[in-house]
C-alpha cells in the first residue's frame, strides 16, 4: 500500500511540475532577457558597482534551483562585465566559463533576478580587480556537471570563496554550491 502511495504521489508531483513548467510561460528563445532595474545605469553611478544575483533555472528546474552570477563595473567603465558558468557553452566555446559585456541585472530566460549583494563607494576599485582575478584562475571552467556540480553555482560560491569581502551568500536553492567544499 505505501508503495502505490509513494507511486501516486510522485507521479501527481511530475505531472504538476511539467505541466507548471517552473513559471516558463514561453519557450527560451523567446523568454525575457530585460534589465530588472537593480543595477544602477553607468552614466548614472560613475564608481565601482560588484553585484551578484540568482533567478529560478528556466523549465521544471526552476520550481527548486537558481542560477547565479555577478557582475562588475569598475569606475568610470560605460559598461557592465558579467562572470557566469553556463553548461551549454562548453562543447562549442570549451569552456563554460562566460566573461562579457552584458545587462547585470537580466532577467534569467524570464524568471526576475533577486539581488543578492550591492557592493558599492570606498573599496569597490580594489574589488572588482580582485573580482576579476578571481575568476580567472576558476578551476573548473573545462567542466560542467548539473549535479552535483561544477556548475554555475559551483563558480559563484568559488568567487565567493576567493573575495570573501564581497560578503556573498548563495540561497539555499544554488544546488552546487556545496561542490567547492567537497572538492577541495
Amino acid at each position: 500500500m505505501k508503495k502505490i502511495a509513494f507511486t501516486v504521489t510522485a507521479a501527481a508531483l511530475a505531472l504538476f511540475a511539467f505541466a507548471w513548467g517552473g513559471g516558463a510561460r514561453v519557450d527560451w528563445h523567446s523568454a525575457s532577457r530585460d534589465s530588472a532595474g537593480f543595477a544602477p545605469l553607468p552614466a548614472e553611478e560613475p564608481g565601482a558597482v560588484i553585484q551578484a544575483y540568482a533567478a529560478a533555472l528556466w523549465g521544471w528546474r526552476g520550481l527548486f534551483a537558481d542560477h547565479t552570477w555577478i557582475a562588475a563595473k569598475a569606475r568610470g567603465a560605460d559598461s557592465y562585465t558579467v562572470y557566469e558558468v553556463i553548461g551549454w557553452r562548453l562543447p562549442y566555446a570549451g569552456t563554460a566559463l562566460r566573461v562579457a559585456r552584458d545587462v547585470p541585472d537580466r532577467h534569467w530566460f524570464g524568471a526576475r533576478p533577486k539581488l543578492l549583494v550591492d557592493v558599492r563607494g570606498a573599496g569597490a576599485d580594489a574589488l572588482v580587480k580582485k573580482l576579476d582575478a578571481a575568476v580567472r584562475r576558476y578551476p573548473w571552467a573545462d567542466r560542467y556537471k548539473k549535479f552535483p556540480g561544477p556548475n554555475s553555482n559551483t563558480f559563484t560560491a568559488w568567487v565567493a570563496r576567493e573575495v570573501p569581502e564581497l560578503g556573498l551568500r548563495l540561497p539555499l536553492r544554488a544546488i552546487g554550491k556545496g561542490y567547492v567544499s567537497c572538492a577541495n
